[in-house]
């Protein structure tokens, strides 16, 4: 029996990638990989250990996870990673990282076809 569920979040995933999303370099070490991400936030409330809420808001990507690869391999988005958005003649730095022990990504979605990766800009740099 078809899943109309699935079906119905792969269009609307593919829709997202296609009409959604801009170019960002995706970079680990040497290699940088150019795919189409969506731009969305996450604001994360950690616990200072003294009984005080930390708010520190995030700059997520969603990215297809089909897309996220190198050298022809499937990775996962690691702590570290950068992510290079260029816009106009300013180029955004965002390194892959999460606040406290949270996970610096996790699944947009129940089938796991969208990685949202939370980052922090870190570096802006101006295009010649």
């Amino acid at each position: 029996m078809t899943d109309l569920l699935q079906q119905s979040s792969d269009w609307l995933e593919a829709q997202r990638a296609r009409y959604a999303a801009s170019p960002v370099g995706y970079v680990r070490g040497e290699q940088v990989v150019e795919i189409v991400a969506t731009v969305g936030k996450t604001t994360f409330e950690i616990d200072d250990g003294h009984g005080v809420l930390v708010r520190h808001e995030s700059r997520d990507f969603l990215i297809l996870a089909a897309d996220l690869s190198i050298d022809g391999a499937a990775i996962l988005p690691q702590r570290g990673d950068r992510i290079r958005q260029t816009q106009g003649q300013r180029v955004f730095v965002y390194e892959v990282m999460a606040p406290g022990r949270e996970p610096c990504w996790r699944w947009s979605d129940p089938f796991r076809k969208t990685l949202r990766i939370h980052t922090t800009q870190i570096d802006t740099e101006t295009r010649p």
